[in-house]
């Protein structure tokens, strides 16, 4: 074969092995392409924003000089009936530290003396002479309503009648020995200070046996709810009255079952203590395994003479009592609840009690007293509206702020 001739062959099998090697490198590429691709770990969520804290207090949350208190309608027989709780609760007033920020014990003295002698018939004119408005936070009031519930009871354990009522264990303690944290538990066996029995150890009888009834209910249902007012009558076997307050808490998480029954589509809004009720007993079984979803678990203690007790251990009274968070109501401060869509909820009340579901600015919890009448108005409350605290004069200047609601720029 010529040199030229072999030259030209070798070129074109060189080049042969080139296309060939192009293919073979793209059939390879394309038998890689229709493979399925590897799944990819899916990209982590980005963490939630962090929740704004709550305030710790009334000052943190903010406060603004409220209306005049000449410009508040309120009526002369609530002004009396305020008149006369608020003098009750000024033995407390001015000796207790308030926990809002917004007073001292001293700021009342004034306006307490005067309660003393001061006419009721004229009760507005102390409201205008002694005290101011103000308004904590944006001033956005949620109230919910509370009475005395009668329930049956016994003071010895007899058939019908198989519900501890149960006196506050003396191993529940409110703040831990060793740190003096204020965190209510227990001492445990190996000596850590850990949470208290939750309401389904209590109900099994981890406290039975340790002489802690001091009476027994007929219906687990009645003293649930009994619990969740915190006082409340026992109906003893012979007709009389066993009258039993609020001695303690377990420290639990209080959850409303209410909520959860919404939540769940059990029941529909509105939702009212009555509903709830007739839904538990109802379902027996489940009902039963709903109330244990809140863990707190309420104490009591007989009561000999008025009451029922509020929060300062004095009496309170039908439609003047509320309950209110101390971190943002001075415990015995007039309160003005208005613009409230539930009506019966506006009118001036004067803050003797608290509870724990009553927790925020603004959150209130109103008494309505005792009987059928009573347990009607207070089940169905769910009222949103505005508050004002009345506060005594001058508190407004001392915490710098001015007429407008403004900061002092001083």
């Amino acid at each position: 074969m010529p040199a030229s001739m072999a030259r030209t062959k070798s070129r074109w099998l060189t080049s042969r092995s080139f296309i060939l090697f192009g293919l073979l490198i793209a059939v390879g590429s394309c038998a890689r392409t229709v493979q399925p691709p590897r799944e990819l770990p899916a990209a982590p969520e980005p963490p939630p924003p962090p929740a704004a804290p709550e305030p710790a207090n009334a000052v943190e949350a903010g406060v603004q000089a409220g209306p005049s208190i000449e410009s508040l309608v309120i009526s002369p027989v609530a002004a009396a009936a305020a008149l006369r709780a608020f003098r009750t609760s000024c033995p407390d007033l001015v000796r207790r530290e308030d926990v809002s920020g917004l007073t001292r014990p001293t700021d009342w003295t004034t306006a307490c003396a005067a309660a003393v002698t001061w006419s009721e018939a004229d009760a507005l004119a102390f409201l205008a002479a002694h005290l101011e408005g103000a308004v904590v936070g944006e001033g956005g009031a949620f109230a919910t309503g509370y009475y005395e519930p009668e329930i049956a009871g016994s003071r010895d354990h007899r058939p019908g009648y198989e519900v501890p009522v149960y006196a506050k264990p003396p191993d529940l303690l409110d703040s831990d020995p060793i740190t003096g944290e204020s965190k209510r538990g227990r001492v445990g066996e190996n000596g850590e200070y850990v949470l208290y029995h939750d309401r389904a150890a209590i109900e099994d009888g981890i406290l039975a046996g340790r002489g802690l009834e001091i009476a027994w209910a007929a219906d687990p249902v009645d003293l649930f709810f009994l619990q969740i007012q915190g006082s409340g009558r026992l109906r003893l076997p012979d007709g009389s009255v066993m009258r039993i307050g609020y001695a303690g808490q377990n420290g639990r998480e209080y959850v409303a079952i209410g909520r959860l029954m919404r939540e769940r589509g059990i029941l529909q809004s509105p939702i009212t203590m009555q509903a709830i009720v007739e839904w538990l007993r109802a379902h027996p079984e489940e009902g039963r395994a709903l109330m244990r979803e809140n863990l707190s678990y309420v104490f009591f203690r007989e009561l000999i003479g008025p009451g029922p007790l509020g929060a300062l251990g004095r009496p309170v009274t039908a439609r003047v009592s509320v309950a209110a968070d101390p971190r943002f109501v001075p415990l015995g401060a007039p309160v003005v609840l208005g613009g409230m869509d539930n009506g019966l909820a506006n009118g001036l009340w004067v803050a003797q009690d608290t509870g724990g579901a009553i927790r925020g600015a603004n959150r209130f919890d109103t008494f309505w007293g005792a009987g059928p009448q009573a347990a009607v108005i207070a089940g169905g409350m769910s009222a949103n509206g505005r508050a004002f605290l009345l506060l005594p004069r001058g508190t407004l200047a001392r915490l710098d702020i001015r007429a407008d609601g403004s900061p002092s720029q001083r």
